[in-house]
């Protein structure tokens, strides 16, 4: 994991597209209108969007990690813990057989509890996303209505993860299946 800069915004947009593409065939909503606005996201000099490259250096993943908890949906007593919020996760499907999702939400994890927070918060807009989530420790807290859309917040407390190599070895290129 390495934060993202404006050299990445090809590469970050060629993985919006491929999980896009994934999203269509199955006939889900996607993001192909918006992958050329949302990778350039990837030059915010605020430095909060963060790539995950494999061994040979190819971009197969991003996130977005912010320092404050979105105000809506969550209580005044959460708002008040310290939390990073996780948005805009995209991964490449090639790569699905090393969960580059989980590798980077345990990295977040990690980083927050490195850096003294409590949280690493995310919310999502689909069931599927809630059962995956919680794949990786994420628990449902709220269920908001957001103008048309119901929008599950979810959490997972900061906790060092040291094994991440035992965990997932090396990124090297998508696996194919015989």
């Amino acid at each position: 994991m390495r934060p993202a800069t404006a050299d990445d915004i090809p590469a970050v947009e060629n993985v919006i597209r491929a999980r896009s593409g994934w999203l269509e065939e199955r006939g889900l909503p996607s993001w192909r209108k918006n992958a050329a606005d949302l990778a350039r996201q990837a030059e915010n000099p605020d430095g909060d969007v963060w790539v995950l490259a494999d061994d040979d250096g190819r971009i197969i993943g991003c996130t977005t990690i912010q320092e404050r908890t979105p105000p809506w949906g969550w209580t005044e007593e959460e708002l008040n813990e310290p939390a990073h919020y996780l948005y805009s996760t995209v991964t490449d499907p090639a790569y699905r057989d090393m969960k580059p999702g989980t590798v980077m939400a345990l990295w977040a994890v990690d980083q927050a509890a490195q850096q003294g927070c409590t949280w690493v918060r995310r919310g999502c807009h689909f069931p599927g996303l809630v059962r995956y989530y919680e794949t990786q420790e994420f628990k449902l807290v709220h269920e908001v209505q957001r103008t048309h859309t119901k929008v599950y917040l979810m959490g997972r407390r900061a906790e060092r993860v040291t094994d991440m190599g035992e965990r997932f070895g090396t990124l090297s290129g998508p696996r194919t299946s015989a």
